[in-house]
């Protein structure tokens, strides 16, 4: 056991952030956003530990969960394009629903997959990326 690792206030700030991460589903996201914000600001000093590979990887985690968010709402752009017929407008909003809750939960699942693989990498004191 490496106790200097273990002692490190990064590392408990690292899991705190993990914990932000996941979280955040209940909270609309917003404690993702401050937990982006921290990672930011204290990326530089975790830089050369290994605590920079985890605030790294928090980081691309929380870029590609906007980026599914952002691509579950994209079907409800077609409702501009729907003409008066009230049974395509029903179609298209059900459609357009399902697409946005599936992909939603699913970038609810693989955010917290990726908090929980990288809370056992910190328990182990190890970089996410070799």
């Amino acid at each position: 056991m490496n106790t200097s690792i273990d002692r490190d206030p990064n590392r408990s700030l690292t899991f705190i952030l993990y914990l932000m991460y996941i979280v955040a589903i209940f909270s609309a996201g917003l404690l993702a956003i401050v937990a982006l914000i921290i990672n930011y600001v204290k990326r530089g000093a975790v830089r050369g530990s290994i605590f920079e590979s985890h605030f790294t990887w928090q980081i691309r985690s929380f870029w590609w969960y906007l980026f599914w968010n952002i691509v579950a709402f994209v079907p409800f752009f077609f409702i501009f394009f729907i003409d008066e017929d009230p049974n395509r407008f029903a179609q298209v909003i059900f459609g357009a629903s399902a697409f946005c809750l599936a992909v939603i939960g699913l970038s609810w699942l693989w955010i917290v997959y990726r908090a929980i693989r990288g809370i056992m990498r910190l328990n182990d004191n190890e970089p996410m990326y070799s």
